[in-house]
């Protein structure tokens, strides 16, 4: 094997290394930081438009104002002033005096059952009237024989007992045919059924010629509630509960009547959520004379407390409702605008929206936020 001398190992070493440091200069010298140009990526929360001046601003003023919450709620029949309408005599509905909706009054009659029941009771309600007369008769005779010495004191008794057991049937006949709901003194199988309270009916489950079960009424025929004093059960989410408490008063706005404003009381706070939509039932007491309120409403229940703090308020044209999220519009400089996410409160007598996070007093706002958004998506 032929080896190299070192000498020349040495040379090609030295040779070749100007050409490295070369080649390592000229790369550095490309990469100069001068030569690099940088481009930022637009902030999406940032919008631009032409015409700034277009949109007028405000700044956020600091007041001294109640926290309040809004949910919906919708309005429900007090449960303690329902009740509904049975009927224990069996038989066909034949003729329905009043429909859901209807108002009612008590004792009013809402249809009338022909009942096999009655009948019965009726035809049993006869025969111990007969057998009373019978008893009653024979009483008479034994007394008068009696007198006469012809009978024995127990053939009297046997005769006086007889009458009392005749006059216990009819008592038993009579009370049975008003537990069905028949007149005594009117012998018929048509019996009415009667309204029990005065109110609106508010559930029907009854047509003409529909059969009646006596034993088993279920569903019932009717139901009747007094909505003078009403529900508002609302739904309340779990985050919020904290600023509900019993003994609380709420204000109820009605969407049909949006100049009424009705004054509620919380009674009642429900300790289970719903699994799906993670809320509680909380339920408010109010009065009804007017009946303004009917059930099945949909209705706004604005919940305040009892302490007062000092919050920034805008107007409520100044907050946007988006994706389930309210947003303000802040001028960012030039011609752009940042888009700010705010939590909200309750709106003020005077249309300002409270600001419970997002903004600080003095903090200036676009005055319009919908004709804002609008006018920066028509651009």
């Amino acid at each position: 094997m032929k080896r190299v001398p070192c000498f020349h190992f040495v040379l090609l070493l030295g040779a070749g290394l100007p050409l490295l440091m070369a080649a390592c200069s000229g790369s550095k010298g490309g990469m100069e930081p001068s030569q690099v140009k940088v481009e930022k990526a637009p902030d999406p929360a940032v919008i631009e438009v032409q015409h700034p001046e277009e949109f007028k601003l405000v700044a956020a003023e600091q007041r001294l104002v109640a926290d309040e919450m809004q949910v919906n709620g919708v309005v429900t029949a007090d449960v303690n002033r329902s009740v509904p309408v049975l009927s224990l005599a069996g038989g066909r509905a034949v003729e329905i005096r009043t429909r859901l909706g209807d108002d009612v009054k008590k004792g009013q009659v809402l249809l009338e059952i022909d009942s096999p029941d009655v009948a019965v009771a009726f035809s049993d309600y006869q025969k111990f009237q007969t057998d009373e007369s019978l008893a009653r008769k024979q009483l008479e005779r034994s007394q008068l024989l009696y007198s006469k010495g012809a009978i024995a004191q127990r053939d009297l008794e046997v005769a006086e007992d007889a009458e009392q057991k005749a006059k216990v049937d009819v008592q038993t006949a009579v009370q049975r045919l008003k537990v069905l709901g028949a007149d005594v003194s009117h012998p018929s199988p048509i019996v009415p059924v009667r309204a029990p309270i005065s109110g609106t009916i508010v559930e029907q489950n009854i047509a003409g010629g529909t059969g009646v079960r006596s034993l088993d009424n279920s569903p019932n025929l009717f139901t009747i509630a007094d909505l003078s004093h009403v529900w508002v059960l609302c739904d309340v989410y779990e985050n919020m509960l904290p600023r509900v408490q019993l003994g609380d008063f709420a204000e109820v706005r009605l969407t049909a009547y949006p100049d009424r404003r009705l004054r509620a009381r919380v009674s009642n706070i429900s300790r289970v959520l719903d699994p799906n939509t993670r809320t509680a039932k909380v339920r408010l007491e109010l009065d009804n004379p007017d009946r303004l309120m009917r059930a099945g409403m949909f209705v706004t229940a604005v919940f305040r407390s009892k302490q007062e703090r000092m919050m920034p308020v805008v107007p409520a044209t100044a907050v946007l409702r988006l994706h389930d999220k309210d947003w303000v519009f802040r001028p960012q400089g030039g011609n752009g605008f940042r888009r700010t996410e705010v939590r909200a409160g309750g709106t003020t007598s005077d249309g300002m929206r409270q600001i419970l996070s997002g903004l600080t007093a003095g903090d200036k706002v676009v005055t319009n936020a919908l004709q804002f958004s609008g006018a920066a998506e028509a651009e």
